[in-house]
């Protein structure tokens, strides 16, 4: 007998993606005033101070936008029900805009360092009281952007998307704080397209995972954390249970992991007991509430026999 559960979100595990997803929706939009205050600004001073790190930054913070704006796109598409063509719904769209987040912060970190080396061998003259000040007010305004949205769900993709911007934007405000500081101090101007390199190398870090983490989910990767192998052990644990075969694990978004395999029992076992306990198992020890399991009963022994002879 096969039992298995339809490919959506039901139940709990609907609304439990429902209240995170409507708070991390909450927790964008502060961050999403934060970073339009700030872009104003930055945007403002890099034209009147001429400096690159500061035009970095502008970039940068433009792309916290994009970024904000994308996953707040991506999370109403999530929530849309799918129909009978997309059985999962457009639950994706959330690990696709992680995804596009990543690729769009290793893009600016390129253009921010091929800028940056082409202004080393000639520096423009650039105002330092003024890049400093506005490296403080970027600093401040990111901190905030960036604690809103690191208290929300971190297994969120599309939230952590958006954090890894607003976090990687707060540290390159701290670069624009060290160009104007030396400047001011010193005079010296190669500082500021030293302190764009710096910025692209730390966008840049913060752009790996968030493409490898939402490669790995569209691949249908085991979850992290997740071993299928341990998985398949535990289920033979179980009373009844003689083997687990074509096993496969995998995320469809964040806070929604499914599970699909066929389980061999012993003959004459209760197989809907075996099943329902296998899925209280799996949901208690790995947090997978949505499971499809095919259930099959042990050959008899003299089957197997004719079958090996």
């Amino acid at each position: 007998m096969a039992h298995a559960h339809s490919h959506g979100a039901p139940g709990r595990l609907g609304e439990a993606l429902g209240a995170r997803r409507a708070d991390s929706r909450r927790r964008m939009l502060v961050a999403l005033a934060i970073n339009l205050a700030l872009l104003a600004a930055t945007f403002v001073g890099a034209l009147l101070t001429g400096s690159l790190a500061l035009l970095a930054d502008t970039g940068h913070i433009l792309s916290d936008v994009g970024a904000i704006g994308l996953g707040l796109a991506a999370g109403g598409l999530a929530s849309l029900p799918g129909g009978p063509r997309r059985t999962f719904g457009y639950q994706r769209t959330e690990v696709i805009a992680a995804l596009a987040n990543g690729i769009a912060l290793a893009v600016i970190a390129i253009l921010v360092a091929i800028e940056a080396i082409d202004r080393l061998g000639e520096p423009p003259d650039i105002a330092g009281l003024g890049v400093l000040v506005l490296g403080i007010a970027g600093v401040a305004g990111n901190l905030a952007a960036t604690w809103v949205l690191a208290r929300g769900v971190r297994e969120d993709l599309n939230l952590e998307g958006v954090l890894r911007h607003s976090a990687a934007d707060a540290l390159g405000s701290i670069g624009v704080i060290v160009s104007g500081g030396v400047i001011l101090a010193t005079g010296w101007v190669p500082i500021d397209p030293l302190a764009s390199l710096a910025i692209a190398a730390l966008i840049l870090a913060s752009s790996v995972r968030l493409i490898a983490e939402p490669v790995n989910v569209l691949m249908e990767a085991a979850p992290a954390g997740m071993d299928a192998g341990k998985i398949a052990r535990e289920m033979t644990e179980v009373e009844h249970v003689r083997a687990v075969h074509e096993l496969h694990v995998w995320t469809v978004t964040a806070g929604f992991e499914a599970l699909a395999a066929h389980v061999v029992v012993e003959p004459g076992a209760d197989r809907d007991l075996v099943r329902r306990t296998l899925e209280v198992m799996l949901n208690e020890r790995h947090g997978i509430r949505h499971t499809t399991l095919q259930m099959e009963e042990e050959a008899p022994a003299e089957l197997l026999d004719v079958q090996g002879s």
